[in-house]
């Protein structure tokens, strides 16, 4: 996995082995990042269950202030914390280990971004819910096509979804 652009264009980031986390596809990071091309400049951006880190370093290489990252995974902390080192983010970037359901509350952002692993699929709507309580300007969630989601959660309207394969992502403002 690489980053796709920005100040570390082309590096290498480490991955982890296993079913634990859920890999944003890099095409579908490139379009991602590409609709928020014109916010994610100086933006703070949360990516929760961050993984390997790759969306949240990504925000950083394309010009995010700070990135947050919340994971519950120990192997998967590690691999954010290498990542981070190897390309000299750490003062960019705020590592929380934790389920996200309990450490979400605790970091507002600019810019959220949602990817549950596949064995945390019920947590969506949870941490929708939780999100609608104090909105951020943006939600976007991750999800497979086939994974219905509400129009709104509280104040966090769906404004949209783009579908790329089996993926879509959801975007809601607050």
């Amino acid at each position: 996995m690489r980053v796709i652009a920005g100040e570390f264009r082309s590096r290498r980031l480490k991955t982890i082995p296993g079913a634990a986390t859920r890999p944003t596809p890099d095409r579908l990071r490139e379009t991602l990042f590409n609709i928020l091309a014109p916010r994610i400049e100086g933006a703070t951006f949360l990516d929760a269950y961050a993984g390997t880190g790759a969306v949240g370093i990504e925000a950083l290489s394309r010009g995010a202030r700070h990135a947050y990252f919340l994971e519950r995974d120990r192997q998967a902390l590690d691999a954010i914390r290498g990542n981070l080192a190897s390309l000299g983010l750490e003062a960019r970037a705020t590592v929380a280990a934790g389920p996200v359901l309990l450490t979400l509350a605790h970091y507002a952002a600019g810019i959220v971004f949602l990817d549950p692993p596949y064995s945390l699929d019920r947590e969506y709507r949870a941490v929708l819910d939780l999100l609608s309580r104090n909105p951020p300007p943006l939600a976007i969630v991750q999800r497979d096509v086939r994974l219905a989601l509400h129009e709104s959660y509280g104040s966090l309207r769906l404004v949209r979804t783009v579908k790329q394969g089996g993926n879509a992502l959801s975007f809601y403002a607050g």
